[in-house]
């Protein structure tokens, strides 16, 4: 009999079929994301020395007051900080990696919002 697979572990999967394939470098960082059950983040990753270069989460200082809770538009708001502090570090073209996660709600609106920001891949 066939044990049905968890939600979870069917991301997991997909993460690690996409992860052979998306790679960052420190000019072209890729952007990970992450979102929990009351959370969003991002982080730009060099993955030839394993660095994160910047990060940005619904926690942040500068949004601490503006968002509430994982919404679409704390994901948005998530996305617009983290293209505004590549902007400040000089990155402009990063690779998207979506986690695992289906490219749909608040992923997409993250890559949307990011895309807004001045980031471009």
């Amino acid at each position: 009999m066939l044990k049905k697979r968890s939600r979870n572990e069917l991301r997991l999967k997909r993460k690690t079929r996409i992860k052979y394939k998306i790679r960052g470098t420190l000019q072209k960082p890729r952007l990970c994301v992450f979102k929990s059950l009351n959370h969003i983040y991002a982080q730009l990753i060099d993955d030839t020395t394993g660095n994160t270069i910047i990060s940005a989460s619904s926690l942040d200082s500068q949004l601490k007051g503006k968002v509430k809770g994982c919404n679409i538009e704390t994901a948005k708001q998530v996305g617009i900080l983290i293209a505004k502090k590549a902007l400040e570090k000089g990155i402009s073209n990063v690779v998207f990696d979506r986690n695992g996660y289906l490219y749909h709600g608040k992923v997409k609106a993250l890559a949307d919002a990011a895309r807004e920001g001045g980031l471009i891949f």
